[in-house]
């Protein structure tokens, strides 16, 4: 995202730990779903994956217990782990190539403010039933940022050198919430989201590629044997020394070297997931555009094919981008008296997907919405509802994707309701999906 909306509390869950009757009936679950694994392969795979999550949540019951923060009592950490039968997290023989993973994905949404930033509850249990009420709507995946060497309630992932921390809890909360978006048929779209040091510092060099080649190569092996419904993308929306519009001391992101750093830092993250074990040789990995991710910078980061991550010959490679064009009416201060018409917003979106067909790579459109800040009843009106089909039915007749945000704030497509559970507001998501 652009901007962030004021400090919310925390939506935390209930206390509540992993205990011995749910220890037990996790391994009955993973006994079932053992054998019904194809192969011997695949067995090992599914019960090495479950007996660390399961540990994971019997370990951490605590920041304290997991490396985290000493401050305060203990957290306690629950993965509330899901009733549906998980299918065992093993791609086919030859995995799809990119284009078809990309129209399989249709449209999906967005996990904002959560495991980025932890302004929403962390907790899977209070998460579930978001993943629930999108799926029922007709969402077929889920982005989920995540922040990693940034800290998010005052704990971080990895550490300075990238190490990720693989007992931390809100891990084991994220790979509770991997598992059931995909035990529910659902795409899973994991990135490396608000990580403003990169941003700050980023030089080419090689000892900030070590760092960030890293953390990806830790976060590929936490999640190896992953079916090929998990998705990895590389860098949230490049800004700062790869260049964006916000004037000051970063380049404009038309800028040689913003363009060059673009591409070096996304094929860091490339060869980091392709060199790791497990499915990742050919998992569907996503690069994105600088300038804040802008869609229109598509041309400028990746002119020709050749300057794609694998020299454009990798068929499970995939470009992502987001457009909150234009800003004046897209933008949380922004206002419906700016909005330019179809074509302005159609026009960019259709030139983007042609550039793509060039480079013969997929897009996903990952980011993409209406804020507003103060005035929250032009939210709810047909030119918004106008805006969010247009720009949903323009990507998915060309057999892309899209991943609209939800903050559950000033970009908020569900809110809470009385009941404990989620609710799709303004009719936006029900007229994005309409015929």
């Amino acid at each position: 995202m652009k901007s962030l909306y004021g400090k919310w509390a925390l939506l935390t869950g209930s206390a509540r730990g992993i205990g011995q009757h749910v220890a037990l009936g996790l391994a009955h679950r993973m006994r079932r779903n053992e054998q019904r694994a194809s192969t011997k392969q695949e067995q090992d795979a599914y019960l090495r994956r479950q007996v660390l999550v399961a540990l994971g949540g019997l370990l951490c019951s605590s920041v304290n217990a997991c490396g985290g923060s000493s401050a305060g009592a203990p957290v306690p950490v629950s993965t509330g782990m899901p009733t549906a039968k998980l299918p065992p997290p093993v791609a086919s023989a030859e995995p799809a190539s990119a284009g078809a993973i990309v129209s399989a994905m249709a449209a999906g949404f967005n996990l904002g403010n959560t495991f980025d930033l932890g302004i929403h509850s962390t907790q899977p249990s209070d998460i579930y039933p978001l993943l629930d009420l999108y799926q029922a709507a007709g969402m077929r995946h889920i982005r989920i940022p995540v922040t990693w060497m940034e800290p998010t309630n005052d704990s971080v992932l990895a550490d300075a050198t990238g190490l990720v921390n693989a007992a931390h809890p809100r891990l084991v909360q994220l790979k509770a919430v991997v598992d059931y978006a995909l035990s529910k048929g659902l795409y899973v779209v994991l990135n490396t989201h608000h990580e403003h040091w990169l941003y700050k510092r980023y030089d080419g060099s090689q000892a900030m590629d070590s760092i960030f080649s890293k953390l990806w190569q830790g976060i590929a092996a936490q999640f190896a044997d992953y079916p090929e419904r998990l998705i990895f993308e590389v860098l949230n929306e490049p800004q700062g020394v790869f260049g964006d519009w916000n004037g000051g001391s970063s380049p404009n992101p038309s800028n040689a070297r913003a363009l060059e750093l673009t591409r070096r830092i996304n094929q860091v993250g490339y060869d980091a997931i392709r060199a790791s074990a497990g499915l990742n040789a050919k998992r569907l990995i996503m690069v994105g555009t600088n300038g804040m991710g802008n869609h229109t910078q598509l041309r400028l980061v990746y002119p020709a094919k050749t300057d794609l991550p694998g020299g454009g010959i990798d068929p499970h490679l995939a470009i992502q981008v987001h457009t909150y064009d234009p800003w004046g009416f897209c933008g949380q201060d922004g206002s419906n008296a700016a909005w330019p018409g179809e074509r302005a917003i159609s026009d960019p979106i259709l030139a983007v997907l042609a550039h793509a067909r060039t480079l013969g790579v997929p897009v996903n459109y990952g980011e993409y919405g209406v804020g507003r800040q103060t005035n929250t009843a032009e939210r709810d009106t047909d030119v918004v509802r106008g805006y969010y089909r247009l720009v949903t039915r323009t990507v998915l007749q060309k057999g892309m994707s899209t991943t609209v945000w939800d903050d559950r704030g000033w970009f908020g497509l569900t809110g809470a309701t009385n009941a404990g559970g989620f609710a799709l507001v303004n009719r936006i998501v029900q007229t994005m999906l309409s015929g």
